[in-house]
């Protein structure tokens, strides 16, 4: 697996090696030692997966208390993912940096503890995997507002995405709980 760097060095894009042939294609998708190997040493405790129609954006989440790293992945379609540093002592706070995941492509970020994450899809569907180093604790998850100016997210969709209630509630960066 190879790591590439992003605009924040605490974000990776993981690519596997793949191997294929005219029956398919086959490659590992996590591995413990391989992680630890690149300076991701975490134990994972949770794997969601979620599917959603063009245009649909989730995000930008995070968790204020009991934060979540999360490795994530598409295995049908293509999103633009987007992590968003809220560690006020980082050199990289308020910046955004997104990259496109897909099925083609079978890249993977590494989105730490301390950033928020979304995506939206820019495909007709998508199926989206992760694993996260945290359990889901409703009453500690935040929102930052998608569209927040401050950040300069170009999200590639057309019109107004599909937004849950929650994700149209967001917070401006300005105005959000953040980690220290």
């Amino acid at each position: 697996m190879k790591a590439i760097q992003t605009e924040i060095p605490d974000v990776l894009l993981l690519e596997p090696k793949v191997f294929g042939d005219e029956r398919g294609f086959f490659y590992e998708s996590w591995n413990e030692r391989t992680l630890k190997e690149l300076g991701i040493d975490v134990a994972f405790v949770q794997d969601n997966h979620s599917k959603s129609a063009r245009n649909v954006l989730r995000g930008l989440h995070y968790q204020i208390q009991h934060p979540q790293g999360k490795l994530v992945r598409v295995i049908v379609g293509e999103v633009y993912d987007v992590a968003v540093d809220l560690r006020k002592s980082s050199p990289t706070f308020g910046k955004a940096v997104g990259f496109t995941l897909s099925a083609e492509n079978k890249r993977m970020a590494w989105i730490p503890p301390g950033f928020a994450h979304g995506f939206c899809v820019t495909s007709a569907s998508a199926e989206f995997l992760y694993k996260t180093t945290n359990y889901w604790h409703p009453e500690f998850e935040r929102a930052l507002l998608w569209n927040d100016p401050t950040l300069c997210i170009n999200w590639p969709i057309k019109g107004l995405p599909a937004l849950s209630t929650k994700d149209k509630q967001g917070a401006l960066l300005a105005e959000c709980e953040c980690y220290a």
